[in-house]
């Protein structure tokens, strides 16, 4: 089944022309992550191609700019050791500095895959015209973007880009809605009546202050003295 994508020179365009009447997808509980990296020879781009991952529902988790070596790129690409065009890769990956991004929705991996295209530019500037690769690639070598294959692939690369991150399942369905239900509900409820009310003139400001004097895990001071021991 084809993934239902906002064609990525659309977002381009709004991008540029600075238009916000995009329809942004409602608000979910992310269960999937992916590794996408913006490869050295169009690290000037990253501003656009951010915008166009926002547009297109992703949620960016970390993002962080690295100059990997020509060692560090040999192990982060050890499935592709030994075919002919490896040196060439890592050369190409080690060439300046990268920027390697947490993307998260659902089906993330999916998603961003279809995003960006064929990995041969030139096949997908024929079969895939709109996607990203065929719009900021240069070549079957320099393809503008990295993308995870699958899940294994995506835990790897996360934590080999991000070593410090902490990858573990994220609660869905049922559990997620108790877990909703049984600590975020009861009290948001109450704020929400409280703000209704209230009515204040910035709504945002006013809640985050409810939220915090009203906090139910907020310790709570005994005023009483404590009786000393003779």
């Amino acid at each position: 089944m084809s993934l239902q994508l906002i064609p990525v020179k659309n977002l381009l365009n709004l991008h540029q022309k600075g238009r916000m009447e995009i329809s942004m997808p409602p608000p979910q509980i992310y269960v999937e992550k992916t590794l996408a990296i913006i490869k050295p020879d169009i690290i000037d781009k990253e501003e656009e191609i951010q915008d166009i991952i926002l547009r297109s529902g992703f949620t960016i988790v970390q993002r962080r700019k690295l100059h990997l070596s020509p060692e560090h790129c040999s192990n982060f690409y050890v499935e592709q050791y030994g075919k002919m065009f490896f040196p060439n890769l890592t050369a190409y990956m080690s060439s300046g500095p990268l920027v390697a991004m947490i993307l998260a929705r659902h089906n993330a991996i999916s998603y961003w895959k279809e995003l960006l295209g064929p990995s041969n530019t030139f096949v997908a500037k024929e079969t895939h015209p709109d996607s990203l690769r065929a719009i900021y690639g240069t070549d079957d070598l320099r393809n503008a973007l990295h993308g995870s294959n699958d899940f294994a692939a995506a835990e790897r690369e996360i934590r080999f880009m991000f070593p410090e991150v902490i990858i573990e399942p994220i609660p869905v369905g049922q559990a997620a809605s108790d877990y909703l239900n049984l600590y975020i509900t009861p009290t948001l409820l109450k704020g929400l009546t409280a703000l209704c009310k209230e009515k204040p003139a910035d709504p945002f400001i006013w809640l985050a202050d409810w939220l915090l004097k009203n906090n139910p895990n907020k310790p709570k001071l005994c005023h009483n003295p404590l009786a000393e021991e003779p």
